[in-house]
This record gives C-alpha cells, sequence and structure tokens, in this order.
C-alpha cells in the first residue's frame, strides 16, 4: 500500500514475516478447531471403532475391493478389511456416496449379531480426511474413500482350505456332519434375521482352534456388489449359487441319512425345498455314532469316500 492509501506495491523488506507467520498460523489452527469440533459433535456411531488403538500388520487376503490384514485392536488379536471404492477416479461421488451408505446399512445390522457360528463383527470406520493406522512400522496415512471392517481373527484359515489339506484322508463322519451342522445353524440364525449371505461357499467358512466354522464375508457382500442396491441371482460366485445352476451327482458312498438331506435342500422345485432351521434339525438326528469314515455298512468297502477323491471343497 502506499503512504497516501492508494493501491500499490510494498516493498518486501518492509513486509514483517513473524507476524505474518503468527496470523497464518492462528488462523490454520482456528480452522482445525473447528473441524475436530465439527467431528467431535458429530455423534459416534456405535460401531464406530478407534483406530489409535489399531495396529495393522501383514496382509493375509486380497480381494476385489480391498486387502485383509491381521491385526491387534485394543490387544485383541483380529482380521482387519480395508476397502477402497474410489481409487484413481474409478467411481463418481454419487458411486462413492450410495456404497458409503450401503456399508453403513450392513455395519449397522452386523455388530448387532451374536452367534458361536457367525464371524464376530468388533467394529468398522469410514474414511476421513485424517484417518491413520498404526502398522509395525509406523504410521499409515489412508485415503479419505478407504473403509475399515474388524472382525475377529480365526486361526484354522477358511473351510476350503482344510478340505484342500485333507483331500486324502477320509474325514470321519462324525466331522462331516459337525462342519455341515455349523454352517446350518449359522445360516439359521442370518435368517432368522432376515439376512442373505447370497455368496455360501467354502471361501467364506472359516474355522478357530476348535475346528467350529463360522460364517464370513456376509456384513459386506452386498456392499461389495457393483451395484449395491441389485442383488440378483447373478450375484456371488459362480458354482455356489442356486442349486439348480449346479446339481452334482451324490456320490454312491454317500450316508443315505446325509444323502436324503442332499437331496431335499436340491429339489428341483424351490418351494419344496427346506427352510434352514428345519436343515439344522434334519442334520441333528443323523446319527454318527457308527460313522468311520465316510463309508455306510451297506456299501462294500471299496467304495471311495466322499472326501477320498479331491472333487473340489
Amino acid at each position: 500500500m502506499k503512504e497516501g492509501g492508494g493501491d500499490g506495491f510494498v516493498r518486501a523488506d518492509q513486509i514483517d514475516l513473524k507476524s505474518l507467520d503468527e496470523h497464518l498460523e492462528r488462523h490454520l489452527n482456528r480452522a482445525w478447531t473447528m473441524e475436530k469440533k465439527e467431528e467431535r459433535e458429530r455423534e459416534r456411531e456405535e460401531w464406530e471403532i478407534d483406530t489409535s488403538k489399531l495396529v495393522i500388520k501383514g496382509v493375509i487376503g486380497r480381494g476385489t475391493f480391498g486387502t485383509v490384514h491381521r491385526g491387534v485392536y485394543d490387544g485383541q488379536d483380529v482380521a482387519v478389511k480395508l476397502l477402497d471404492w474410489g481409487e484413481e477416479g474409478h467411481r463418481t461421488e454419487a458411486e462413492i456416496a450410495a456404497l458409503r451408505a450401503a456399508f453403513t446399512q450392513e455395519v449397522s445390522v452386523w455388530h448387532k449379531l451374536d452367534h458361536p457360528n457367525v464371524t464376530k463383527f468388533i467394529g468398522a470406520k469410514m474414511g476421513a480426511r485424517d484417518l491413520s493406522i498404526q502398522t509395525e512400522n509406523g504410521q499409515l496415512g489412508m485415503p479419505s474413500n478407504v473403509c475399515c471392517v474388524i472382525v475377529e481373527y480365526l486361526p484354522g484359515g477358511a473351510l476350503k482350505s482344510y478340505l484342500i489339506k485333507n483331500w486324502r484322508k477320509k474325514l470321519a463322519f462324525k466331522v462331516v456332519i459337525q462342519l455341515a451342522l455349523d454352517l446350518a445353524r449359522g445360516l439359521s440364525y442370518l435368517h432368522s434375521n432376515k439376512i442373505v449371505h447370497r455368496d455360501v461357499k467354502t471361501e467364506n467358512m472359516l474355522l478357530d482352534r476348535t475346528r467350529t466354522v463360522k460364517i464370513a464375508d456376509f456384513g459386506v457382500a452386498r456392499v461389495e456388489a457393483q451395484n449395491p442396491n441389485d442383488m440378483t441371482g447373478e450375484t456371488g460366485t459362480l458354482g455356489y449359487m442356486a442349486p439348480e445352476n449346479l446339481r452334482p451327482e451324490i456320490p454312491r458312498c454317500c450316508p443315505s441319512s446325509l444323502a436324503n438331506v442332499m437331496r431335499r435342500c436340491w429339489d428341483a422345485n424351490p418351494d419344496r425345498r427346506p427352510e434352514m432351521d428345519e436343515v439344522v434339525a434334519m442334520l441333528e438326528a443323523i446319527d454318527t455314532s457308527k460313522g468311520g469314515g465316510m463309508i455306510p455298512h451297506d456299501e462294500p468297502q471299496g467304495c471311495l469316500g466322499c472326501f477320498r477323491k479331491y472333487r473340489g471343497p
């Protein structure tokens, strides 16, 4: 400014840089304080986690929309799924908003569920501008479009891996029925809560240390669909959809009691298929005390066990 108050230029050596820095710092601090106040005033969802208590470790799985890590949350071993829907501008703001809304709806339901055959949901976090997560090597800054889901860590891995590992063995009939019962009980519980998994497969069934099956990935399966509102019969994994899509032959060596359950579930008429609670009752009624290795008493001993020859889990 000129001395007379008119517009003009000022010599740089006449600018008080120290005062300018102090003024700028006060302005930025006020803006940061207001932003933090707004975040505190926003009511925290019941399922939201405190990211300061989360430490992420190595990757244990990868999916279409993110990665799964081992981690520790508040002293507990957990699995951490990081979902990213907006990388490199591949999605519009409207699409991301729809995915976030679906995500919020899903986790709001998931955190209320409690069943021994359903993976325990611990919490989640929506993306935020200041979201950073501790790793073993320091802090990891996260893009604002990343969402974080935390569930219990199950050391037994996926049921698929267990079956492949044991494909040369004949699983005891009792073990087979117990695995089926765990799955049926978990699905029955979900159905009683008006939740349909839509992607039941051995990759989505996890085992704990005692070989108990726990259903996983039902909470975000809908969210991970390209259009979360379009859950058609084509959504899911090919080969694990409705039974009319693929009905393999029941092995001759399969005990009749179990084969009967399979036939009921694969009935050509959907109206005649049993509800999952009925499947649970049928499996519970099976006598496994005489089962040895999936070879029924009325079949010759030369018959291969159902899981003797690898057919894919």
